[in-house]
């Protein structure tokens, strides 16, 4: 067996921190700050300013994230929310869960984000939000996106959870909509050590019922205004993140690196489509998804050489049993149909090095020289 390459690695970068991390949760286990107070308010505080907006409110993961914006916008029975058909499902059933209907997009064949043009098809008088999620690390295509809304009177929800500090022609995204969610799942691009999410917005109307609604409807223990969730972003996660806010852009640098690398290397292998970045945008590269009808046995090769790749994802959403209910048909989102059968993700993380991105690069070429038919000539 050669070189071990793993998917990610999560290990690495906490010994690249250790004095820090290591610090910082001693700090609130000595303290005791363990819910809510000051190590979360500086972390809230520190990403909305790096964003530019005015609130930033940590809750308990990105699904929740999600759920509580959605809330927040009054979303309930009877309305429909636009989403992508290929995304991880916390986007759909969390509109389920407030009882309006995820009607699915397809998504575009260049960027996998959701499909403008599919999406205006899809609107109907019942039509409430829309939900651009930027796939992968990469931006949206939210200036049309925002026209449509605007035509439509759409509310703009973007599911940032996959891009952190990504931008679409110089702006940040989770900035264009009117409210924004985050996960730190600790693969993200930025990861807790545990569930952690926040929701960025500039509303004030908007930020103040959701402080309220994740703390059990209450600001002030006892006086509950509403009834709520409970969901908040807890100190040592929030001390934890704060240390690595301060590194989040060098690693968003080293993985476009990375991937850059791998697009060279991987440039002549005709069977495989790379990832496009999407013009005047940049790509972070919290996934580096390569696409291949031959998807199955190219994994289960790479796995055999010690490689490590996961699919994201594997049925698109109108698919999965949990939609069965909807009767969807391939023919109705054709691109996502076929991408879920030939989307890798390959290993992509900074503490990647130079050695294991060749390694990756040099058995997945050998792989298709392998396979290809022979010519006998005469």
């Amino acid at each position: 067996m050669g070189i071990q390459v793993p998917f990610v690695d999560l290990r690495a970068q906490y010994r690249q921190l250790k004095v820090e991390i290591d610090a910082a949760i001693a700090t609130v286990l000595e303290e005791a700050a363990f819910v809510r107070g000051k190590y979360v308010e500086a972390f809230e505080q520190a990403y909305a300013k790096a964003h530019g907006v005015r609130h930033c409110i940590g809750v308990g993961n990105g699904t929740d994230a999600l759920y509580v914006a959605l809330r927040a916008l009054g979303v309930g029975p009877g309305d429909e929310v636009l989403v992508p058909a290929l995304t991880w499902i916390s986007t759909a059933e969390t509109v389920s869960h407030l009882g309006a209907r995820p009607v699915f997009v397809d998504i575009e064949p260049d960027y996998y984000t959701l499909d403008p043009c599919h999406a205006e098809h899809c609107v109907t008088e019942r039509t409430r939000v829309i939900i651009p999620v930027h796939l992968y690390g990469q931006p949206a295509d939210m200036e049309k996106l925002l026209n449509l809304a605007r035509r439509y009177s759409l509310i703009v929800l973007e599911d940032c959870a996959q891009a952190h500090f990504a931008q679409y022609h110089g702006q940040l995204i989770g900035t264009f909509g009117t409210i924004a969610a985050f996960s730190f799942y600790p693969s993200k691009n930025l990861g807790a050590y545990g569930d952690a999410g926040a929701i960025l917005t500039n509303d004030d109307a908007l930020a103040h019922f959701i402080r309220i609604f994740t703390n059990h409807g209450s600001l002030t223990k006892y006086e509950h205004e509403i009834e709520g969730i409970n969901s908040r972003l807890d100190g040592l996660q929030a001390a934890i993140l704060s240390v690595k806010l301060r590194y989040i852009h060098q690693w968003n640098r080293q993985r476009a690196e990375h991937a850059q690398l791998y697009s060279e290397l991987l440039a002549d292998v005709e069977e495989i489509t790379l990832p496009h970045i999407r013009p005047g945008c940049t790509h972070v590269f919290h996934l580096f998804v390569i696409r291949t009808p031959r998807r199955d046995e190219l994994q289960h090769y790479l796995t055999s050489q010690g490689i490590q790749t996961q699919v994201h994802y594997p049925r698109a959403l109108p698919f999965v049993p949990a939609y069965r209910r909807f009767g969807h048909h391939p023919d109705e989102f054709p691109v996502a149909w076929q991408y879920q059968h030939e989307l890798l993700s390959l290993p992509l993380y900074p503490e990647l090095t130079e050695t294991q991105i060749r390694y990756v690069a040099e058995h997945l070429k050998a792989f298709f020289v392998h396979q290809r038919p022979r010519i006998v000539r005469p």
